[in-house]
């Protein structure tokens, strides 16, 4: 049983999925400390051929919060703005009128907290990525510990043999403890993909997933298929 941890990004870049892709379950993390900018705001194509944020705004003094009880601050149009945003980056893209009716709907709603509407949209990409992974969410499995010993306990808590972390996860992980638990420890092998990206003089990495989708299409799927 493969799994791999990580936490619920708003719009997620192409490699997010990648990772998620090699294992049979997601453990998407919410009772972290929320981080700003990974969590409420990602990159995408700018008209004018550069790049620029889409970002959901959250309350003040949140900070210290756990990314669970993070809440949207509402009292901006945010969600106007970001589809707005997606159209005038997307429109002229081949694609993106199969995924627009989606986040015109999204947008529209009326999101409370931030890991949901993250959640959601993660959802949706796995399914038009057809990405068939289970998602558990951490805080149901009440595990303990920090950085490495908790990696440890959720792939106890779910009978993993293999945990699947990204490259960064060579600078903090004490891999020995992996080995001495009987946990195969295996880090991602990923490198941004390249294709026609509309708008774009030269080809800009790791911008959301919706920038591959609008210009690749359902042929987007076929990047991630399991190694």
């Amino acid at each position: 049983m493969k799994i791999t941890i990580h936490q619920a990004n708003y719009l997620p870049y192409p490699g997010f999925f990648h990772k998620i892709s090699q294992a049979d379950i997601f453990v998407i993390m919410d009772d972290v400390q929320f981080q700003f900018d990974i969590t409420n705001r990602n990159k995408i194509i700018s008209k004018n051929g550069g790049w620029d944020r889409v970002t959901v705004p959250v309350k003040k003094n949140q900070t210290h919060k756990k990314i669970m009880d993070i809440e949207i601050n509402n009292e901006i149009e945010w969600g106007i703005e970001n589809y707005k945003k997606l159209c005038e980056s997307y429109d002229s893209s081949k694609y993106f009128i199969n995924y627009k009716d989606y986040f015109e709907k999204l947008y529209k709603k009326n999101w409370k907290k931030i890991f949901d509407l993250n959640l959601d949209i993660i959802k949706q990409v796995c399914d038009w990525l057809d990405i068939n992974v289970e998602i558990v969410i951490e805080s149901k499995l009440k595990v303990v510990g920090e950085s490495t010993e908790r990696l440890i306990e959720v792939c106890k808590k779910l009978d993993a043999d293999t945990y699947i972390s990204g490259i960064g996860g060579k600078n903090y992980l004490v891999e020995e403890l992996f080995e001495k638990n009987d946990i195969n420890l295996q880090f991602q092998n990923y490198n941004p993909i390249r294709y026609t990206q509309n708008l774009a003089e030269s080809f800009i990495p790791n911008l959301s997933i919706i920038d591959l989708l609008s210009n690749v299409g359902l042929d987007s799927k076929k990047l991630f298929l399991p190694n």
